[in-house]
């Protein structure tokens, strides 16, 4: 298992010089200067990583996280993709992102998302804010699972329902991290953000600049108690932010690291409103295809539900008994990889679907590329719905919503 995981993290590593050179190629002058910088380092950091099953994919060109993932899924031998449901799980997906015109810019219309202003301008200090902000976000969004799920008792944050009213809510997950990064920001960046919103209101609270990483970084400007108290949490809860500790030493060190994520959330904070019209920040092309989705808790968890991924009955057991899984087992790496697997097979069964589609002059979306990225956007979303009760997946054959795995781990 020790050999499996070593030459994985070495593909891993090699994946990262080759992703800062295709985003070199592809970025704006100062945006490839400013991922090359974050980069740099990379080497200083060691991360396990992602993983693989028995058939290899058809694509011209994968992706070095791709063949080890394919590599650690027929070692791990534990999950499993399901070829059927992948074919009827595509074929879903691609009417739902079509029907509701779901696209890279439904980021924009999470409402504690900061969006970027419009039409895009280097030289608008809200950019930079806005990079600081996608920065930071990418770097700690990982691991918010609770031991208290569906109680009150789960750490949350309190705060705004969103930029553009007074109305306040606890936000719990990934929008925990989203509005305690909020409400620590100064008044003028809040200000411009309801400006562009075009709305006044928003609640002027506590004036820390927590996304400027010459802040962050410096423990004499910003002492880990602050940390602590930005990422406090409400009155009605029991725990704290889940790996604080480890939430902090990130960043401390953020400045020398290129996110997966943070290309992603990059690529979609800054998607021009027409898809023919260059990105301000990769006006050179699409690199966001070279990128997986993100081998976190959540996506496998919804491609199990949808029969995309198949559990075997001891691993089913764990799950629905909320048994702790660690970091680096064979299940956590089984699962990791299925998922990197599993949502690149969707996208080829995507690309099929349109292509036929396309030959009956009846292809749909086609004007809007369908990444890996856009599939785990939406399947994120998609799992969230229905873990709300907002949304159930008709039409297709779904198997039990089990519990997703628990493994405490910053390595998303």
């Amino acid at each position: 298992m020790h050999e499996t995981t070593t030459a994985i993290n070495r593909a891993f590593r090699a994946l990262v010089k080759d992703a800062v050179a295709i985003l070199s190629g592809t970025l704006s002058a100062p945006a490839a200067s400013l991922f090359c910088k974050f980069s740099g380092q990379y080497e200083k950091v060691s991360r396990p990583t992602e993983v693989a099953d028995e058939r290899p994919l058809p694509l011209a060109n994968v992706s070095p996280v791709v063949s080890s993932a394919e590599f650690a899924l027929l070692e791990t031998n534990i999950v499993r993709v399901n070829q059927n449901g992948i074919k009827h799980a595509a074929e879903y997906i691609l009417r739902k992102i079509s029907t509701e015109n779901y696209t890279p810019r439904s980021w924009r219309t999470q409402p504690l998302h900061m969006c970027a202003p419009e039409p895009y301008r280097a030289s608008d200090p809200f950019t930079k804010q806005c990079l600081n902000w996608i920065f930071l976000i990418s770097a700690l969004n990982f691991s918010f699972w609770s031991e208290k799920e569906g109680t009150p008792e789960r750490y949350g944050v309190e705060w705004q329902k969103g930029w553009d009213t007074t109305e306040r809510a606890v936000h719990t997950g990934y929008w925990s991290l989203v509005a305690a990064l909020n409400r620590g920001w100064p008044a003028s960046v809040r200000s411009m953000t309801v400006q562009l919103l075009n709305s006044s209101l928003v609640a002027l609270e506590e004036n820390i600049p927590i996304t400027d990483p010459s802040f962050y970084s410096s423990e004499s400007l910003c002492p880990d108690s602050l940390i602590a108290h930005v990422f406090r949490a409400a009155a009605q809860c029991k725990e704290q932010m889940p790996l604080l500790n480890e939430r902090i030493a990130i960043m401390r060190e953020v400045g020398s690291v290129l996110c997966n994520i943070l290309v992603a959330e990059t690529w979609a904070a800054f998607y021009p409103e027409k898809p023919t019209d260059p990105h301000p920040i990769f006006p050179a092309g699409p690199a966001i295809g070279t990128l997986t989705m993100f081998a976190d808790y959540r996506i496998p968890q919804i491609l199990h539900h949808m029969r995309i991924l198949e559990y075997p009955d001891s691993l089913v057991e764990k799950l629905r008994a909320g048994t702790y899984i660690l970091p680096g087992s064979k299940e956590e790496i089984s699962l990791r990889a299925a998922s990197i697997v599993a949502v690149e097979r969707v996208r080829e069964e995507i690309l099929l679907f349109r292509a036929k589609r396309a030959e009956d002059n009846a292809a749909i979306g086609d004007s809007e590329e369908v990444s890996s990225v856009l599939i785990d956007f939406y399947l994120w979303d998609l799992a969230k719905k229905i873990e709300r009760g907002e949304e159930r997946i008709e039409g297709v054959e779904t198997s039990e919503l089990v519990p997703a795995h628990r493994t405490r781990s910053i390595w998303y």
